[in-house]
């Protein structure tokens, strides 16, 4: 199946390869982008440093519980819905999951289309998740949880994405007017680490623009 540009991201937390590879093609068949990781510290990483639109996430993670995988990320800002996957299956279990931040529960051995089922319902219960900003190859997450703090420093560049602009005029519309033309450069470096290095070009003598052209 072609996925467009706009299809949901996937974050998937598994630890069984095989069932992980699985899950990760037939995702990416029915049109979404499958982020995957093995562990919870993996899982962690990509939550903190990419945007996802919905969260799979095992319950029995090597490193770090899923459970604790999740309230970690819930406590860093990460809002999108998560499905908890799950071998346990006793409502003491499933009511912890639902008390972390989980918006839906799954018990393994699962049928795939319930799973995708419940995949669509988060998604249509949520849909704030799935309307980020496209610019370009770029989007923009409108509660910030990609870029934090730079969010303001990106929305300036996208909304004039073939201007390029001084390092004074970001300060005048982004920053505080008593920073230096030195913090521009610091959160140029924070774009570029947290989205890519080709998210800020450089037009050297002159300031920034958007690099996606």
């Amino acid at each position: 199946m072609t996925r467009s540009a706009d299809a949901p991201v996937v974050l998937l937390v598994e630890d069984d390869r095989r069932l992980a590879g699985m899950l990760a093609e037939l995702l990416d068949e029915e049109g979404y982008h499958t982020d995957v990781a093995y562990d919870g510290q993996s899982g962690l990483h990509k939550g903190l440093t990419r945007r996802h639109d919905v969260l799979i996430l095992d319950r029995g993670l090597p490193v770090m519980d899923g459970i604790d995988l999740l309230l970690t990320l819930r406590g860093h800002g990460v809002t999108a819905p998560a499905l908890v996957l799950t071998a346990r299956g006793a409502l003491a279990d499933r009511v912890e999951g639902l008390d972390a931040g989980a918006e839906d529960y799954l018990v393994k051995p699962f049928d795939v289309p319930e799973l995708l089922a419940r995949l669509r319902v988060l998604l249509r219960r949520h849909p704030d998740a799935t309307q980020a900003r496209r610019v370009g190859r770029w989007r923009l997450d409108p509660i910030g949880r990609t870029v934090i703090d730079e969010n303001a420093l990106f929305t300036a560049l996208a909304d004039s994405p073939n201007q390029v602009f001084s390092r004074r005029q970001l300060l005048a519309t982004v920053f505080d007017t008593a920073d230096t033309p030195g913090t521009v450069d610091t959160y140029v470096h924070y774009l570029r680490r947290k989205l890519g290095k080709q998210i800020v070009h450089t037009v050297h003598g002159v300031g920034y623009r958007l690099g996606d052209r």
